[in-house]
């Protein structure tokens, strides 16, 4: 695999806005006229569309924002129904989940791009199998991290730990971006003023709670109206 271009996405926890992340960085890099695609190494929780499909709502926002059609490109080589711990799941369906698959999977989807962001699952540290996690898969790509802050009760504790996590496996963090959740959390500015003093790293904006009217469904991807909105807060430099 040639050098990638792009950036990793993590997260002081899952669902803090990844997704949302992720959808919105892929538009400003394609505002920037570079060919743009998504990827995740693993998802845990399908649906059934309407036609009766079997979807994944993360994947299906990377595609919605990569601009492919359903089907047209394999974005995750792991696809697992339950939202649950991924090792947990594919152990109960006799699945091992291997970063060498998961590695040729992101080389298929490299040779379609010139960049790539790609999404992690859960926090920085989540297992893929009995011997390696999503830290490892961080160090074999090597791409620059951005990290997610869900801006929540804890999130000072979770986003400095995740911080010095990074920082031990040698990665980049190329910045961070606060994102408000459902609920706007007590003392919101303050908290964001914490950990810009002590995150080591550029902060790339706050995304606002989403307008009720952007605010996706259970059980379907975030529209393009709504990747649009939070890329309108987030402030990447060209690449």
């Amino acid at each position: 695999m040639t050098k990638l271009s792009g950036f990793f996405v993590t997260g002081t926890d899952t669902e803090v806005g990844k997704t949302l992340v992720s959808g919105a960085l892929i538009l400003k890099l394609r505002e920037q006229g570079k060919k743009v695609l998504g990827f995740k190494p693993v998802v845990a929780g399908t649906y059934r569309s309407a036609n009766g499909d079997v979807l994944n709502e993360d994947l299906e926002t990377l595609r919605i924002a990569s601009q492919l059609a359903e089907g047209q490109l394999e974005l995750c080589p792991y696809v697992l129904d339950l939202p649950a711990a991924p090792h947990l799941i594919a152990a109960n369906q006799g699945i091992t989940i291997e970063l060498n698959t998961i590695m040729q999977a992101l080389s298929q989807i490299q040779k379609q791009s010139d960049y790539l962001i790609v999404e992690g699952a859960g926090g920085f540290l989540i297992p893929l199998n009995n011997d390696e996690d999503l830290g490892d898969f961080a160090q074999q790509i090597n791409l620059p991290i951005i990290l997610v802050v869900g801006m929540k009760l804890g999130c000072i504790n979770h986003a400095l730990l995740t911080q010095e996590a990074i920082k031990a496996r040698g990665l980049k963090i190329a910045g961070w971006i606060a994102n408000s959740l459902a609920t706007e959390m007590l003392l919101l500015k303050e908290n964001i003023a914490t950990l810009q003093a002590r995150i080591d790293a550029p902060f790339l904006g706050h995304i606002p709670t989403l307008p009720k009217a952007l605010q996706k469904a259970d059980n379907s991807p975030y529209s393009i109206e709504a990747l649009r909105f939070a890329a309108e807060h987030i402030q990447i430099r060209n690449h």
